[in-house]
């Protein structure tokens, strides 16, 4: 779409180094020109490291050591933002530019009320309106980015709210100015796919609200896809490309730019998934991980009456199994109940009920000595790389630390594996003795799969391993578990919120919703024929710069999943079923069997052709 209009930010010639410890630089940004127009959603992309975060704090001039500006100009309404005076650019940072970052969690004081938050920020920023006029405002635009109930969530505080609904508090933070220019960078990354676009959806009806003039960073051409007018594509620092967004995706003209697009996975165009077993059913596959009607909750202080508690129903009567050479997609939005459940499949956490096996064995009741000889043979692997490796450590001592705990071989054989395994995952052994400061992210992620590796486990389980790392880098590290794969015969668990990825590389997926598996059924059926309407919903909300089969117009969600403490009757999904009926409210729908392994638990699965979903038994006692 073209965007017309009054420029209302003009860079030309910007220029931003690093200036190094020893009193060097280094250049991150080169000469970056670039312009954004009233009513007009700019997009921003480019790999990590093509310096996207630096330029969107720099067009808010928010540079400070050890980066700083070394030339060019960004002009806001004709007025150079690098010559304004710092009490001036601030209140203009605050009143009508916004910038909003991709950590919501520690961008708002946890000990003070959101509310009260936003109401500090506006009154900073426009000394004269009255706490009961910012009161109102504030209200307002709780209310337009659809908060649930802001009267009462207005006095909340931030650990109260779930990641999509926090960044919905710094849009209210950002917007509540009425600012004709806002930056964010990369708001969507952190959040699952009905979320991610949810905020879109909104950004698009606020632009239009309130006239204001967006630039949208991101490093998910799909995104962009869905949100910008133009995108401008930024590698090594430099401006390669610029052009309106379907033009762009349908002809792009530089070569970086053809490589990023030809590297993002599809999902419906994509070659149906070869890298696991078969989809049928087969008797003599080996079960490797067998979860039985497994619970877990959790009590929390009830404060509205003293001494006083709830129950928090996280992981509900969930079945599956696990087969060696799997690959199994577990996916849902936030609060689904994906982490939980991959603690209980680590052994972090024990259920409350149900029965976790893992070749036989049941690991939510074994003794602890058992349990660590245990441990070699399944790792769990987690989604922050900078702090799951403790940073006063050299590479080689984190990689050999479960070789020393579990014991058994030399230092000499300590050393050689450790150098055999880093070979392995594409470390090189010089790093061996150097701290991890200075590793980018993924490197440090093939840091953890080298330390989990390295006592050659039959079972991963990836929570949201690669949601930190772009496309790109998730690509190159999905290879590598490919290659893993195929040399030592490892089982995966894939816990993530990102759809393309799990389309890419699980051969069966389970859809959780509300601590429940709504759906399960291999890949094909999941992407081209799913059963249940959540599980649709959540393919009409990936970020994909392909046609999608699911209209985002019937099944989007708005809103966020029933608190589970309270838990509606009848179908928990059904609060936000585009497709409830009377049936829906009373009865809560099993997991039935749609065809060979494919499992729905939707009272639309035609009755004729299903029956409960049953578990075969299994030797308690083991292999």
């Amino acid at each position: 779409m073209s965007v017309g209009g009054t420029k209302i930010l003009d860079v030309s010639g910007l220029s931003v180094d690093l200036v190094m410890s020893g009193g060097g630089r280094r250049p991150i940004l080169h000469n970056v020109d670039l312009s954004v127009s009233h009513n007009e959603v700019l997009g921003i992309i480019g790999e990590s490291g093509s310096g996207k975060t630096v330029l969107s704090r720099a067009l808010v001039n928010w540079i400070s050591p050890p980066l700083v500006a070394k030339g060019g100009k960004i002009s806001y309404h004709g007025r150079n933002l690098f010559d304004l005076p710092p009490d001036e650019m601030q209140t203009l940072r605050g009143r009508k530019i916004a910038y909003i970052g991709s950590d919501p969690g520690s961008a708002l004081d946890p000990t003070v009320p959101i509310g009260q938050q936003i109401i500090e920020k506006l009154r900073a920023v426009e000394p004269g309106i009255s706490t009961s006029e910012a009161r109102a405002r504030v209200l307002r635009v709780l209310d337009a980015v659809r908060i649930p109930s802001p009267a009462q969530r207005f006095h909340e505080f931030p650990f109260q709210f779930s990641g999509g609904m926090m960044q919905r508090v710094l849009i209210v933070d950002a917007l509540v100015t009425n600012p004709d220019l806002l930056v964010a960078d990369n708001i969507t990354q952190p959040l699952d796919v009905t979320v991610a676009a949810q905020i879109l959806r909104l950004l698009r009806d606020l632009q239009r609200d309130f006239n204001t003039a967006i630039i949208f960073v991101s490093s998910a051409l799909g995104v962009l896809n869905d949100i910008a007018d133009n995108i401008l594509v930024l590698a090594d620092g430099r401006v390669v490309e610029r052009q309106q967004t379907r033009s762009l995706i349908d002809k792009p003209e530089h070569n970086y730019t053809r490589n990023l697009i030809a590297s993002l996975p599809r999902i419906w165009e994509a070659e149906p998934v070869t890298t696991a077993p078969a989809e049928v059913v087969d008797d003599s596959r080996e079960v490797i991980l067998s979860v039985r009607d497994v619970y877990r909750s959790y009590e929390t202080k009830d404060r509205e009456r003293l001494f006083a508690h709830k129950v928090v129903q996280a992981v509900r009567g969930v079945s599956f199994d696990v087969y060696k050479g799997d690959n199994l997609g577990i996916v849902g939005e936030s609060g689904c109940g994906k982490s939980t459940l991959s603690r209980l499949l680590s052994r972090l956490e024990a259920p409350n009920r149900g029965q976790i096996l893992f070749k036989g064995q049941d690991i939510a009741h074994l003794g602890s000595r058992k349990l660590l000889d245990l441990r070699r043979r399944f790792q769990l692997l987690l989604q922050d790389p900078y702090n799951a490796i403790p940073p006063h450590l050299s590479i080689g001592r984190t990689i050999a630390e479960p070789l020393r705990i579990h014991g058994g071989l030399s230092t000499k054989e300590i050393a050689e594996k450790v150098a055999s395994t880093m070979n392995e995952v594409g470390l090189r052994t010089e790093l061996t003795d150097k701290l991890p400061v200075g590793l980018s992210a993924g490197q440090r992620q093939r840091v953890n799969i080298a330390r989990a590796m390295v006592l050659d486990p039959e079972l991963l389980i990836l929570d949201e391993t690669l949601s930190a790392l772009d496309q790109v880098e998730q690509g190159k590290l999905l290879d590598l578990f490919e290659r893993l794969q195929n040399r030592h015969g490892i089982t995966y668990v894939y816990i993530s919120h990102d759809l393309s990825m799990v389309r890419r590389v699980c051969n069966r997926v389970a859809v959780m919703y509300l601590g429940r598996v709504a759906e399960l059924a291999g890949n094909e059926a999941t992407f081209f024929d799913p059963a249940h309407p959540y599980t649709r919903a959540l393919l009409s909300a990936v970020p994909a710069i392909e046609h999608k089969p699911y209209d985002t117009t019937t099944y989007l969600l708005e809103g966020e999943p029933p608190d589970p403490i309270d838990i509606p009757p009848g179908c928990s999904f059904r609060t936000r079923c585009p497709f409830a009926f009377d049936r829906c409210a009373t009865d809560d729908p099993m997991l039935m069997k749609r065809s060979g392994e494919d499992f729905a638990a939707c009272h639309l699965v035609s009755a004729g052709h299903s029956a409960p979903m049953t578990m075969p038994a299994v030797n308690l006692r083991g292999p």
